[in-house]
């Protein structure tokens, strides 16, 4: 359902509410001291004064290395000599990952922790310094490492450091492939230079360059540099096209994968083929221009005319294989042609015309005038004429009101299409006293709604009329009653009930307030001819047996129009 709100200028809607404490207006205040932030692969140290890790740390600063030796000493200033500790953090890119070794050493304890994870466990007060090294696989991406360190007593010094294991049997994860790369020609000197981001690897030991021929398989390492550029001087000037990746490597020789191929088109004075497959589709903003990329192409040029054999103009310059023509307006036919240009700025021949014409999105105005009588069938309900020139057909749409007295919301039920030349609808519903709202919305030949693009619509709210039996149907029938409007009048059917002879069909009679006979029959259906127009119709069938009794009654109703 879509809601459509109804304004309201109740005193509270409009209320703002500010919150206190002791009938004054407070703030946070500001924090004492602005954050510590180190950047990565820096650690951020805190010191604490208790072995705990509790409370606000005492002191915090960035360390670039785990290898401090404080004796006997406090640490910091402000730090016990005894009975302090201190953690070190850090969240760092670790490429590809692989396997890594952990070294520690430390008097008194420490604890190294990867993503949360326990990794190393030295946790007593000792009397000389311990170490240990612990071997494991890193995944790829970022990772936290945290190392927590505690003095109890007497001397005080710890020593972490993790690295790649470099050695060719132990290694053996690919480096991720280079990112960023990008590759620009120089038409004047023939030459193409490449650049990439740098690799996140801890293990990297350079990138190597290949190239090949468009149209071949085979790779040729040009060179092998640290750097993330490089300059290819070797290239013929023959038009020819040619194709260039990166690879990364590490110190264990492994090698990446190849980045996306990088295309070069030389320098040569022959144009590219003439573009093909143009096509134009109309969007919310723009006609939009689309045609099949053409090989050795560069960019592509667009032009314009009012008409197939008309004068066309140039309107866009592009790299890509589609144009948005913004300055097309609505509901006028527009024709493109489109040539292709190579790297040395060699110019195809124009394209076959495509013609297009850009969606009408301009929604009608909204509907006025909507009233809404209660009727024996339903409602009654009526608008103004809408003056929008390609007016299509309206939308009646019923709802119910969600919410309180001072907000309500209409939600809609989907509505029901009538002509443009019709400025009424009788809506057909069971007049049971139900409150009920309405919208009447206005589409035009594009298709576009008044109220789908406003969001807004005159709501009208009116109560049915209650036209409920008085007589309340009993429970527990075996008769399932279906009621249907018919040309000639309802159209009533029912299952077939086990054991029973016959059914009787009953009318409501609201002036005599009691359901009156109106037929009996052996068969499952029934035709009620004489239902009158315009008002609502209330039945019951119940199952005759052969003793004489009925059954408990099936119920429906159907309302019809005038």
């Amino acid at each position: 359902m879509n809601p459509a709100r109804r304004r309201t200028t109740s005193a509270a809607a409009m209320a703002v509410v500010l919150a206190t404490t002791g009938g004054l207006l407070t703030a946070l205040a500001a924090p004492a001291s602005a954050a510590v932030s180190c950047t990565s692969p820096v650690y951020k140290r805190e010191f604490f004064a208790n072995t705990t890790f509790s409370g606000t740390p005492k002191k915090t600063d960035c360390d670039s290395t785990i290898s401090q030796n404080w004796g006997t000493g406090a640490p910091a200033s402000g730090l016990p000599t005894n009975n302090f500790s201190v953690r070190w953090t850090v969240t760092r890119d670790f490429g590809s990952g692989g396997p890594f070794a952990l070294t520690a050493s430390t008097q008194d304890g420490i604890r190294v922790y990867l993503d949360g994870t326990r990794k190393i466990d030295l946790w007593k007060n000792v009397s000389s310094t311990v170490s240990t090294t612990v071997n494991l696989t890193i995944p790829s991406g970022k990772h936290t490492l945290r190392v927590d360190y505690v003095n109890w007593t007497g001397t005080a010094n710890v020593k972490f450091a993790y690295a790649p294991r470099t050695s060719a049997t132990v290694d053996k994860v690919k480096p991720l492939t280079p990112t960023g790369t990008a590759v620009s020609y120089d038409t004047a000197t023939g030459k193409a230079e490449l650049t990439w981001s740098k690799n996140k690897e801890m293990d990297l030991a350079g990138y190597r360059v290949y190239r090949r021929s468009k149209g071949s398989t085979s790779w040729t390492r040009l060179t092998t540099t640290t750097a993330t550029s490089y300059t290819d001087a070797t290239l013929p000037v023959t038009g020819a096209a040619y194709y260039y990746e990166i690879r990364a490597y590490d110190k264990a020789g492994n090698e990446s994968t190849g980045t996306a191929d990088q295309l070069v088109t030389t320098v040569d004075r022959t144009p590219p083929a003439v573009p093909t497959g143009l096509s134009t589709a109309s969007e919310p903003t723009n006609l939009r221009i689309r045609w099949k990329a053409v090989e050795g192409a560069a960019s592509y040029r667009v032009y314009r005319a009012a008409s197939a054999d008309g004068t066309y103009t140039r309107v866009a310059s592009t790299d890509q294989v589609s144009y948005a023509d913004t300055s097309a307006v609505e509901d006028a036919t527009y024709y493109y042609r489109v040539t292709a240009l190579d790297a040395a700025g060699n110019e195809s021949a124009r394209s076959a015309a495509v013609s297009g014409k850009r969606r009408d999105l301009t929604p009608p105005s909204a509907v006025t005038g909507v009233t809404v009588t209660p009727t024996e069938y339903g409602f009654e309900v009526r608008w103004d004429a809408n003056p929008t020139p390609d007016l299509a057909k309206y939308v009646v749409r019923r709802g119910e009101l969600w919410g309180d007295e001072e907000e309500q919301v209409c939600s809609l039920y989907p509505g029901y299409y009538v002509s443009a030349d019709t400025t009424s609808y009788a809506y057909t519903t069971v007049p049971d006293g139900e409150e009920s709202c309405f919208i009447v919305d206005a589409i035009d030949d594009a298709g576009n709604s008044s109220f789908q693009w406003t969001g807004e619509a005159q709501i009208v709210v009116a109560t049915e009329l209650d036209l409920t039996p008085s007589v309340a149907t009993p429970e527990g029938s075996p008769v399932g009653l279906t009621a249907t409007s018919s040309e000639a009048g309802v159209e009533l059917s029912w299952s077939p009930v086990t054991d029973a002879t016959g059914y009787q069909v009953y009318r409501w009679n609201p002036d005599a307030k009691a359901y009156e006979k109106l037929a009996a029959t052996t068969g499952t259906s029934y035709e009620d001819t004489g239902a009158a127009k315009g008002t609502t119709h209330y039945y019951w069938v119940t199952a005759q047996y052969a003793d004489g009794t009925e059954s408990a009654p099936g119920a429906d109703w159907v309302a019809l129009a005038p």
